[in-house]
């Protein structure tokens, strides 16, 4: 499904206009500072169109700006640790509410390491956060290359649903070094993934040198074998030039993109007026490229310099005043804050998969993790199944789940939770509550006499 453009100008859209009524807490042209998580869960949902993005792809290396170049003094850690990196409430909130998930990452961390579990589980809770925002006709790119795109996309899979899945776009760039241990590495992987069945997509032409010279306007030609022609569209390999230090857009940012690559993603699936985000905006390359296709954006980055970035290339590509003074651009051409929107819809973190009959109100007071409430549970009940009655001399074997499922509207508070061995928590699944899967147990012949 193609969406009509949004009638009227970006340039009527200004950041003081009240969008309490299509949805939005921010304003346009917005830039936040800080970890991208406490924004992504402070914006409110579905009021995103696209999310165009290139995040850390678990290198395992340090990647720091040119000296003396516009982006100097940036930097960034592409490392990762499950005991450094990984909180606590990550790891609960993807078991509670989204088990599959969590296979996907402890799959891939007995696979791949620790490294990677770490890197997944950082980018599945920042995941769930940006399908929440996105509109049921809204999008997502996420840029990465061979070291975790594989990965990534199996998660993208429990995000969003395998059947959402639109392509595997693969950005070719020629740019020098070659290996004698290998084929040269001369493309990255763009996982481009939709909401829902209905999405904005609009089909795009290229052109090449044999449509000027043979003629043709907004297509791509190619001659076969015998010598005939054929047109096409919009295909699923982009060669679009990487960028060099001696071109103007150029600020020496370690991993700055071009213009270009991103304006395809736009185009493809926006319309002028639209709200783009870029939850890792780095050197802005998403916003900017935003910003000249009349959309409207907000860019979230951790770089405290980030403003200055976003500032100086609006300048450059004269999408803002250039004389007016660098306070006045701020207050009234760009919005730059650490402070994260105030929710004005329900403040819900939606699991994507969960249908919750009923949503309840969680009783007030400290969250517990996971291992607590565990502790508690087996100082209460001691090392027993709940759903069969077996007592185990190691308590590893009961694992943690709730008595009335989430899908039910189950609450995450210890009040629902109970200790299950394997199998009971294997039978119980999402299906039953406590008293069903005794029931069905005892059906079955599997109560402990």
């Amino acid at each position: 499904m193609t969406k009509s453009p949004n009638s009227g100008s970006i340039n009527n859209v200004k950041h003081a206009v009240d969008h309490s009524a299509s949805g939005l807490n921010w304003r346009n042209r917005t830039l936040f500072h800080g970890d991208n998580l406490k924004f992504l869960r402070a914006m409110n949902s579905e009021s995103v169109d696209l999310i165009a993005t290139d995040p850390p792809f678990n290198k395992g290396r340090d990647f720091h700006a040119t000296p003396g170049s516009l982006a100097s003094g940036a930097k960034f850690q592409d490392r990762w640790s499950w005991e450094k990196d990984v909180h606590e409430e990550w790891v609960d909130q993807i078991t509670d509410d989204h088990p599959r998930l969590m296979y996907v990452i402890e799959a891939s961390r007995r696979v791949y390491g620790d490294d990677m579990g770490a890197f997944l589980c950082f980018m599945s809770v920042r995941l769930l956060e940006m399908r929440r925002v996105l509109k049921p006709t809204g999008s997502i790119y996420l840029h990465c290359d061979h070291t975790a795109s594989h990965y990534l996309k199996t998660i993208m899979d429990a995000v969003f649903g395998q059947k959402n899945f639109r392509n595997e776009v693969l950005w070719l760039y020629k740019t020098g070094g070659t290996s004698k241990r290998w084929f040269a590495r001369k493309h990255d992987t763009i996982l481009f993934y939709s909401k829902g069945s209905e999405y904005t997509f609009n089909p795009q032409k290229e052109k090449s040198y044999l449509s000027h010279k043979y003629g043709f306007s907004n297509v791509d030609i190619f001659e076969d074998e015998k010598g005939a022609y054929t047109l096409t569209g919009m295909r699923d390999y982009w060669d679009i030039p990487a960028l060099r230090g001696n071109q103007p857009e150029a600020v020496s940012y370690p991993t700055q993109k071009p213009i270009p690559l991103y304006e395809r993603m736009i185009k493809a699936s926006s319309n002028e007026g639209d709200i783009v985000c870029d939850p890792f905006a780095g050197c802005a390359t998403t916003l900017i490229a935003a910003e000249k296709l009349k959309r409207q954006w907000v860019g979230i980055d951790i770089w405290e310099n980030a403003k200055d970035i976003v500032l100086d290339r609006l300048v450059q590509e004269k999408l803002i005043g250039t004389g007016m003074d660098r306070t006045d651009l701020f207050d009234e051409e760009v919005y730059f804050t650490a402070n994260p929107p105030v929710r004005t819809d329900d403040g819900d973190r939606v699991a994507p998969f969960l249908r919750v009959k009923e949503r309840v109100k969680e009783p007030d007071g400290p969250k517990w993790t996971r291992a607590k409430m565990y502790e508690y549970l087996l100082d209460q009940h001691g090392s027993k199944c709940q759903g069969c009655d077996r007592t185990f001399d190691d308590p590893r074997y009961l694992e943690l789940d709730h008595n009335t499922p989430r899908s039910d509207g189950g609450l995450n508070h210890v009040s629902n939770r109970i200790l299950l061995c394997g199998p009971c928590n294997r039978l119980k699944s999402n299906q039953f509550t406590l008293s069903g899967l005794r029931r069905r147990n005892g059906k079955l012949g599997y109560m402990a006499r």
